[in-house]
C-alpha cells in the first residue's frame, strides 16, 4: 500500500514540476538547490620545459574557488597562473564549493634539467713571463666546473692561480648532473724570463805577468759565453784564465730567444819591464834626432831655431828628397819643365843663408844630398865636381858638412836622371869610383866628410848587390815609409811599422856582410809613416807612437844619423790625403812637416791658426826621446813579460843612471808596468815624461799641449808605474 502511494507522489510530483521533489529536499515551504563544483579545464602550455623556464597553467572551473598547488595558488577560472618548476612537477587544480565536496584535476609539467652553460674563461694577463702567475676565472652555470691541465675544481665567478713555465692552453669543463659536458679554452702565454747577470767577477783581478785569475759569472735565463776565449760557462762556476796583458773580459748571456745581455770583467796584468843595466848594447848618437829642410820653405823663419831647440834637434837635411836630383846649389836653381829649365828657387834658400840663419846657430849637423840626376843647364847628369864645390863652399862657410849622399832614391824611376842609362844601379856605382867620380873628389874638398850610396833592399829590379859590391862609400843611405796612401791603418802604425824598420835595417847589414863591408854605418836619411800623400795619421798621436818606436829601433840597432821627413814645408788638407773616419785624429789637415808651419797656408787654407814652429805630435816624440839619445851612452836591454803586445819599452845609459823609453799602445786601457833594474833596488830620483792620448786630444780645440813631467822623488825598485792609454813615456832613473 505504501509503495502504492509513493508511485502516486511521484507521479504528483513529475505533474507538479519537481515541486514536490525540491519540497522535499527543502525547508518547508520549498527554495533553490545549492549547485556542484566542476572544473572544465586545467592545462599546462608548454606541458614540457626545460629547468628555469617558465609555464602557464590556466583552468576552467565553476562553482567555487580554485587553488592551484604545490604553490597554494589562488586562481580564477580561465585566469593564467605561471610557474617556474625546476623539476616535473604534478599541479592540482582544487575547486571548492560555499558547500559540498571539493573536485580536483592535475597536470603534469615535464621538466629537462638546464644544458650547462659557460659564460666566460679568461686568462689576467694573458701573457706572461716565465716565473710569472695568472688568474683564471670562469663564469658558468648548470654543472661543475674543472680546469685542466691540473684537474683543478673551480666555481664560478671564483678566479683560481696559475704559473705554467711555457705556453699552455687552459680548458674549462663543465660538467651536468646528467648529459653533455661543455668545454671553453683560454691561452696562457708564457714568453721567456729575459736573461740576468747577477755578478761576474775576476778574482783576483790584479795579477802578475803568468799568473791566473777566476772569473766566475752568476745569471740566469740564457746560455752564457766568456770573451775573448769563446768560453762556454755555467752560472756559479769559476773558469781559470792567464792572459798575457791586461784583458776586458765580456759574458755574453744569450736567451733561447730574445736580445742578449752582457757585462765586464777587467783582468790587470801587470806587465814587468826588466833592464839589464850589465848588458851594454851599441852606443848611443844624438845624431838620430835629426830633420830634412826642404829649400821650398823660407830656412829664415824665425820659428824654426827654437823649435828645433825644444824637440831636441841636432841633425839635418838638404836640400830636400827628390828635389836633390835637380838642384843646383851654386845658382839656387831646380830644373824644372819640358824641357827641363833651370828655375829660381827661395830666394832665402841661397847655402849661404841657410848656413848663417839655421845651421851655424842652430848647431846642426849637415847632410847633402849631391845631385846625381841633372847638371847645372839641366842638359845632362849630375857632376861630381858639383858636389865637391858644394862641400868646399859650405867649409868656407863654415860648415862642416858630415854626409853627403850621392842622389836619392836613385833606384826608383820616379827620380831625376839624365845618365845614358838612368835609375841604373851599375851606371850609379861607376859614378862613385875613380879620381873623378862622387867620392875622390868629395873626400878632396873635405876629407872628414862621408860619401854614401842609396840602398833599398828587395828592389826591383835588383839594385842593392850591385851598388854595394862596385861603388866606393862610407855609410849607406835608407828611406823608410811603411804604408801606401789610401791603405793606412792606426793598428799597423802603432803596433807592426816600427819594427819592420829594425827587419830592414837587419837585411842591410846581411847585405853589406855578403859585400864584405858588415860594418858600415846605417844612415837612414827620410822616416814617415806614408810615402806620399800625407794625410789624418801625419797630424795625430798615432804618427808620434810610430816615430818614438822608431827612434828605440834606430838606437838598439845602431843606426849611425836619422832624419825625419820632414821638419817644416809641407802641409795638405783633405783634399790631398787619407782621412778616413777609421784612423784616429781631430785635424782636417795634415802634411809630412811635424812642426807647424803657420797655418792656414797653401795646400791648408782652411785649417785653423797654429803659430808656426808649433810642436805637432810627432816632434812630441823627438822631444822626449831627446833626453835619451845623449851621445857617450849606450843601449842598455829590456825584456817584457806579460803585455808584450801594448808594452814596448826601450833603455840606455843616462848620466850614469839609466833612461827608459815605455809606449802604451793600447788605445783606451792604462797599463800598469812593473819595472825592475838588474843592479839597482833604489834611486834618489825618478823623473817621468809623458805625452798621451789625452794630451793630443786637447788639439780638437786647437790647443797643441807640451808633454808633462813628473818627479816621483826617491823610489824604490821593482817600481810599478801606469802608463796611460795610448802614450810615450820617458822614464829617468838615477
Amino acid at each position: 500500500m505504501n509503495r502504492i502511494l509513493s508511485y502516486a507522489a511521484w507521479a504528483m510530483a513529475l505533474s507538479l514540476g519537481f515541486g514536490f521533489l525540491a519540497g522535499c529536499s527543502g525547508s518547508s515551504g520549498g527554495g533553490t538547490p545549492t549547485p556542484v563544483a566542476s572544473i572544465t579545464s586545467f592545462v599546462a602550455s608548454p606541458a614540457n620545459i626545460t629547468a628555469g623556464a617558465s609555464v602557464n597553467l590556466v583552468g576552467v572551473f565553476a562553482n567555487g574557488t580554485g587553488i592551484i598547488t604545490p604553490g597554494n595558488v589562488a586562481v580564477n577560472s580561465g585566469s593564467v597562473v605561471t610557474v617556474s618548476p625546476i623539476t616535473t612537477t604534478i599541479y592540482t587544480l582544487t575547486v571548492t564549493p560555499a558547500s559540498g565536496a571539493a573536485v580536483t584535476q592535475t597536470v603534469t609539467v615535464t621538466v629537462a634539467p638546464a644544458p650547462p652553460s659557460i659564460t666566460s674563461f679568461v686568462a689576467n694577463p694573458a701573457t706572461i713571463i716565465a716565473g710569472g702567475t695568472t688568474t683564471l676565472t670562469a663564469v658558468f652555470a648548470n654543472g661543475a666546473g674543472v680546469i685542466t691541465p691540473g684537474n683543478l675544481a673551480v666555481t664560478s665567478g671564483t678566479p683560481v692561480s696559475v704559473s705554467p713555465t711555457t705556453t699552455t692552453t687552459y680548458t674549462l669543463t663543465v660538467t651536468p648532473t646528467s648529459g653533455t659536458a661543455v668545454t671553453q679554452t683560454a691561452t696562457v702565454t708564457v714568453t721567456p724570463a729575459p736573461p740576468s747577470i747577477t755578478s761576474f767577477v775576476a778574482n783576483p783581478a790584479t795579477i802578475a805577468a803568468g799568473g791566473s785569475a777566476t772569473l766566475t759569472a752568476v745569471f740566469a735565463n740564457g746560455a752564457g759565453v766568456i770573451t775573448p776565449g769563446n768560453l762556454a760557462v755555467t752560472s756559479g762556476t769559476g773558469i781559470t784564465v792567464s792572459p798575457r796583458a791586461t784583458t776586458i773580459y765580456t759574458l755574453t748571456v744569450t736567451p733561447a730567444t730574445g736580445t742578449a745581455i752582457t757585462q765586464s770583467a777587467t783582468v790587470t796584468v801587470l806587465t814587468s819591464v826588466t833592464v839589464n843595466q850589465s848588458s851594454i848594447g851599441p852606443p848611443i848618437t844624438d845624431q838620430l834626432m835629426g830633420m830634412n829642410m826642404a829649400v821650398w820653405y823660407d830656412p829664415t823663419t824665425p820659428a824654426i831655431l827654437p823649435a828645433f831647440k825644444t824637440a831636441g834637434i841636432k841633425a839635418m837635411r838638404w836640400p830636400g828628397g827628390s828635389e836633390s836630383d835637380d838642384y843646383h846649389w851654386a845658382s839656387n836653381t831646380v830644373c824644372q819643365g819640358i824641357p827641363l829649365a833651370p828655375v829660381a828657387e827661395e830666394a832665402n834658400a841661397e847655402f849661404s843663408t841657410v848656413a848663417a840663419d839655421l845651421i851655424i846657430p842652430g848647431g846642426l849637423d849637415l847632410a847633402l844630398t849631391a845631385d846625381y840626376g841633372t847638371n847645372a843647364t839641366c842638359t845632362g847628369p849630375g857632376e861630381p865636381s858639383e858636389a865637391a864645390a858644394w862641400v868646399s863652399a859650405a867649409l868656407a862657410d863654415g860648415v862642416n858638412v858630415s854626409h853627403v849622399t850621392v842622389g836619392n832614391e836613385q833606384y826608383g824611376s820616379w827620380e831625376e836622371d839624365l845618365h845614358a842609362i838612368p835609375n841604373d844601379p851599375t851606371t850609379y856605382a861607376n859614378a862613385t869610383v875613380g879620381t873623378s867620380g862622387y867620392y875622390e873628389l868629395i873626400k878632396a874638398a873635405n876629407s872628414k866628410t862621408q860619401v854614401g850610396v842609396s840602398v833599398n833592399p828587395g828592389n826591383t829590379p835588383e839594385w842593392d848587390p850591385i851598388v854595394l859590391s862596385k861603388a866606393k862609400y862610407d855609410f849607406v843611405e835608407y828611406h823608410f815609409y811603411p804604408q801606401a796612401p789610401g791603405q793606412e791603418s792606426d793598428t799597423f802604425l802603432v803596433q807592426q811599422a816600427a819594427q819592420e824598420l829594425t827587419t830592414t835595417i837587419n837585411s842591410i847589414k846581411s847585405e853589406l856582410a855578403a859585400a864584405g863591408e858588415p860594418d858600415t854605418p846605417i844612415y837612414v836619411g827620410e822616416i814617415g809613416s806614408v810615402y806620399t800623400d800625407p794625410g789624418k795619421q801625419t797630424s795625430s798621436i798615432t804618427q808620434a807612437l810610430f816615430a818614438g818606436q822608431v827612434l828605440g829601433e834606430m838606437m838598439n840597432a845602431g843606426v849611425s844619423r836619422a832624419t825625419w821627413w820632414l821638419g817644416f814645408g809641407g802641409c795638405s788638407d783633405a783634399s790631398g790625403g787619407n782621412f778616413s773616419s777609421s784612423l784616429y785624429g781631430w785635424q782636417t789637415f795634415g802634411g809630412y812637416m811635424v812642426f807647424s808651419d803657420g797655418t792656414p797656408e797653401y795646400g791648408c787654407e782652411g785649417a785653423p791658426v797654429v803659430p808656426a814652429g808649433t810642436l805637432l805630435p810627432t816632434a812630441r816624440a823627438f822631444q822626449l826621446f831627446s833626453s835619451v839619445a845623449l851621445n857617450g851612452e849606450n843601449v842598455l836591454s829590456t825584456s817584457v813579460a806579460g803585455d808584450t803586445t801594448d808594452v814596448r819599452a826601450y833603455a840606455a845609459t843616462n848620466n850614469g843612471g839609466s833612461a827608459l823609453v815605455l809606449f802604451n799602445l793600447n788605445e783606451a786601457a792604462s797599463e800598469p808596468v812593473v819595472v825592475a833594474l838588474s843592479a839597482q833596488s833604489t834611486s834618489s830620483l825618478v823623473t817621468v815624461q809623458t805625452y798621451s792620448k789625452a794630451i793630443y786630444d786637447q788639439s780638437q780645440n786647437n790647443v797643441w799641449a807640451s808633454p808633462t813631467t813628473s818627479s816621483l822623488g826617491a823610489q824604490s825598485f821593482p817600481l810599478t808605474l801606469t802608463l796611460a792609454p795610448w802614450s810615450m813615456n820617458v822614464v829617468i832613473v838615477k
